[in-house]
């Protein structure tokens, strides 16, 4: 298996730290565990608890979080944690045994509708992916068998995927009112029965690790940074609302010409292009103080 890679993220509680990984660890199962005997189903957790700080582990979709004695401060021996549990993990090591595994937790799904009439977004109080992925063919779905299932619809167009939902896109053969519950009900089921959403090697394959996003950006130069910062900050979380995604694709500095992928609801949707295409293009002009930008929003 490719290297797993651990981000290190703070909590509210200072005893408290979550070590995210950029894949999946449990099939939507979270578990607790406070000792040695109670994590017997565990090795990882057993692993853990043979550091003498570790007062009790809990292991969840994509991250393990430990809570930990007052014996020492995090900062002290966080990078250490974070580097065996890295270690642990790119060697196949058995996160959690069968028996462990609980009975199916209860999954609601529930459907949303978009600016977008072709699109439609459900809801799921699960995370379901840990970044956004949008596949647009059945080919290009392999890396995740649910979306490849979806595809198997002859009336879905489009899958979108980021978080908690799903935003699907239907060709025009048919309405939303025959086939909303059917989706509803097979995207619940899905979940509930612990099936693959993402393969493992999803986010190396289609270059989404946190590692790949982060080399990226700092690929950039000053002002596409700050076009990237302003987007993520003030559209991405309006555009997510309504089943959609934002992604930068490029500046050029002589022409003052940026250029942004729309994805999910936003995509294919001539008013959502118009309407965001000035959107951003007047906040861009205030907040880098340029009136010479202009935006390009482009669908995939």
């Amino acid at each position: 298996m490719a290297k797993t890679n651990i981000t290190i993220v703070p909590t509210s509680n200072e005893t408290i730290l979550k070590f995210e990984a950029d894949r999946f660890l449990t099939n939507h199962n979270s578990f607790e565990f406070s000792n040695i005997d109670d994590a017997k189903h565990s090795p990882l957790a057993q692993q853990l608890f043979y550091l003498p700080f570790v007062k009790k582990v809990y292991i969840a979709s994509n991250f393990v979080a430990i809570e930990r004695f007052n014996i020492v401060e995090w900062s002290d021996v966080q990078d250490e944690v974070a580097a065996q549990i890295e270690d642990y993990l790119s060697n196949d090591g058995i996160i959690v045994s069968e028996e462990a595994i609980k009975p199916k937790a209860a999954v609601t799904v529930y459907a949303e509708s978009t600016p977008n009439p072709s699109v439609l977004k459900f809801v799921c109080n699960k995370v379901l992916v840990p970044n956004v992925y949008e596949f647009t063919s059945i080919e290009e779905a392999k890396p995740s068998p649910l979306a490849t299932a979806l595809f198997q619809f002859p009336f879905v167009k489009n899958v979108f995927m980021e978080k908690n939902y799903i935003s699907i896109t239907k060709f025009d053969i048919i309405e939303w009112e025959e086939i909303t519950l059917q989706l509803r009900e097979f995207i619940k089921a899905y979940v509930e029965d612990g099936k693959t959403i993402l393969n493992d090697d999803a986010p190396q394959q289609l270059n989404k690790t946190e590692e790949a996003i982060e080399e990226k950006f700092e690929a950039l130069d000053d002002t596409s940074k700050n076009i990237v910062n302003i987007l993520e900050e003030y559209v991405k979380p309006a555009v997510a609302s309504d089943g959609g995604n934002i992604e930068f694709r490029s500046y050029d500095e002589k022409t003052k010409k940026v250029e942004v992928l729309l994805q999910g609801a936003c995509s294919g949707c001539p008013s959502s292009t118009f309407t965001l295409k000035n959107g951003i293009e007047n906040m861009l002009k205030e907040m880098l103080n340029d009136t010479a930008i202009t935006v390009n929003a482009i669908n995939d």
